[in-house]
């Protein structure tokens, strides 16, 4: 065995010692490189990476130290050290060893911090009367030019007056202080864009609230007014609501007004039209599934109670729900529970209910079609809707309202003539307040002038749908051949990737059930490519079904 250098040690034994203490760091460094990708908590991060040093390396009394902004320097991070001692340990710049290194730029090593007239303790967690010879190692925590801070380890060492193996762990924690100054930017930067997050959401919530505010519902009707009264009285309370009334008098409006004068008006307002979706479909897209709860869970998905938790839940066209599935949701109704599909779990949610529907439940409860005890569940305040043929009056506001929406979108300047408004009072209105928004729309696109005269409106041509349809003994309305399309949805140009964002799904989701769940019969009617029909399936986690 060859003998010759390092204090009479065997050459065999410095290998291997060396060879170790490369395996030491090295595994260090992985198990650091975990810590720092498994959390957004830059405190906890910090403690785990200092713990880490401190269980592999013998590096007692870690610190990280950050810059502040007026210039000075203070301790993010130090499991050995109390809170108190924490406190204490604010710096100016430049002062101490630790400053002088966020100064510098520069790495610092102390053999023997005993003997550092620099060094202040001035945490007090040090005892300088010990025997044992501790040196203190420093290095800067840099993120590209941006200097952050500094990360400090105390080194129990044998011999204070060797470097050698000062300078692998110099190179060492510069390592761990690249890996450190990398997570605390990529912190700072997601919470920087949290932040404009968060007001980007507060402004929307102000817009909403101004939007579907009962100040932008026009109705100064008698009938209208008295709606209003109700939606003030009701919104503050936590009562269940059924808006009732025919399809078109904006239920979904006046929901959502609710929704913005209630407490939870900083809380979801989450939509689920009933009719839209099969038993089945629904039971998922309200309740959720875990993951493998059938073919395509590929993952747990919160359904919409979950996702209006501490909000409003509208449940529109209640009176589409089959029998069966009216008790699950009789159930979720009384006690605020219930479980995901495919699972065990009870999920308690803090939901507030609101339902419409044009239907006569009271004939569908006398009918065996709608179960009794769901009807008293729901039917605690009930807001009935006005057809717009009980609120004339309103008529040319709502009127003169679209026109005006119809000019900001196209940048013409129409006006409706008296004998135009004339007309539009003596509708009946069948399809209410949609099918006026779509009379002036239609009319103000074929309208070659800037004045809307009463023989432009389509029911002086002849070619009104509504009127078409109400006139007795008259034939229907002729109907697509089993060769064309019978219903055709508003194209799907890209699929958002916001849980909350439901329009697109349920679009998908009526197109598949019009097509009889025929992938390549959807994308026609959506406009998309079978390739990104099954696309947005698998995304939105939407079952597959073979009829």
């Amino acid at each position: 065995m060859v003998t010759a250098s390092n204090g009479g040690k065997p050459m065999g034994n410095v290998a291997r010692s060396r060879h170790e203490a490369v395996a030491s760091q090295l595994l260090a460094i992985y198990e650091i490189s975990k810590v720092l990708g498994s959390s957004l908590d830059t405190e906890k991060s910090l403690r785990g990476v200092l713990n880490i040093l401190s269980a592999h390396l013998r590096m007692r009394r870690g610190m990280v130290c950050l810059r502040q902004p007026s210039g000075g320097f203070y301790i993010a991070g130090a499991p050995d050290l109390t809170s108190q001692e924490i406190e204490r340990g604010k710096y100016r710049s430049g002062e101490g060893v630790i400053g002088q290194i966020i100064k510098s730029g520069m790495p610092i090593v102390v053999p023997d911090i005993r003997l550092e007239p620099r060094f202040l303790n001035r945490t007090e967690s040090r005892d300088f009367s010990a025997d044992q010879v501790i040196a203190f190692l420093g290095v800067p925590i840099q993120a590209g030019n941006e200097l952050l801070g500094a990360l400090a380890v105390d080194r129990e060492t044998e011999d204070a007056l060797s470097t050698t193996h000062f300078e692998r762990d110099i190179r060492f924690l510069k390592m761990v202080a690249n890996l450190v100054g990398q997570m605390i930017r990529l912190h700072r930067n997601i919470a920087a864009e949290r932040e404009e997050l968060l007001v980007e959401k507060s402004r929307l919530q102000k817009e909403l609230r101004g939007k579907y505010s009962l100040d932008s519902v026009i109705g100064q009707s008698r009938r209208m007014q008295e709606v209003f009264a109700e939606v003030h009285q009701v919104a503050p309370s936590r009562a269940t609501v059924l808006l009732r009334g025919e399809s078109g008098t904006g239920k979904e409006v006046i929901a959502r007004a609710i929704h913005y004068l209630s407490p939870r008006k900083d809380k979801p307002f989450i939509r689920v039209n009933c009719a839209a979706l099969t038993e089945s479909l629904l039971e998922s897209e309200l309740f959720g599934h875990e993951k493998g709860a059938f073919t395509g869970a590929t993952s747990d998905r919160k359904g919409r109670f979950e996702l209006a938790d501490g909000g409003t839940l509208f449940l529109d066209e209640i009176g589409e729900v089959s029998p069966a599935f009216q008790s699950k949701l009789l159930r979720v109704l009384q006690e605020r529970e219930f479980e995901r599909v495919g699972g065990n779990r009870p999920i308690h949610v803090d939901v507030r209910i609101i339902t419409a529907t044009n239907r006569n439940l009271e004939e569908a409860v006398s009918n065996k079609e709608f179960r009794a005890d769901l009807y008293y569940r729901i039917n605690v305040v009930t807001l009935a809707l006005p057809a717009l043929r009980e609120r004339r009056e309103d008529i040319p506001l709502l009127a003169a309202f679209f026109l005006d929406k119809f000019n900001r979108e196209n940048q013409r300047k129409l006006t409706l003539s008296a004998e135009a408004v004339q007309i539009l009072l003596t509708c009946n209105w069948p399809g209410n307040v949609r099918e006026l928004e779509n009379c002036i729309e239609r009319t103000a696109t074929m309208t070659r002038g800037n004045l809307v005269q009463n023989f432009d409106l389509p029911c002086q041509q002849g070619k009104c749908f509504s009127m078409l349809l109400q006139i007795p003994g008259n034939q229907p309305l002729p109907q697509p051949s089993s060769d064309e399309v019978q219903w055709r949805a508003p194209a799907l140009a890209e699929f958002s990737d916001e849980a909350a964002d439901s329009s697109e799904r349920d679009r998908l989701i009526q197109a598949m059930e019009q097509s009889g769940w025929v992938q390549a019969k959807a994308a026609r009617l959506l406009n998309l490519t079978p390739r990104k029909i099954g696309y947005a399936l698998k995304k939105h986690q939407i079952p597959l079904k073979h009829l």
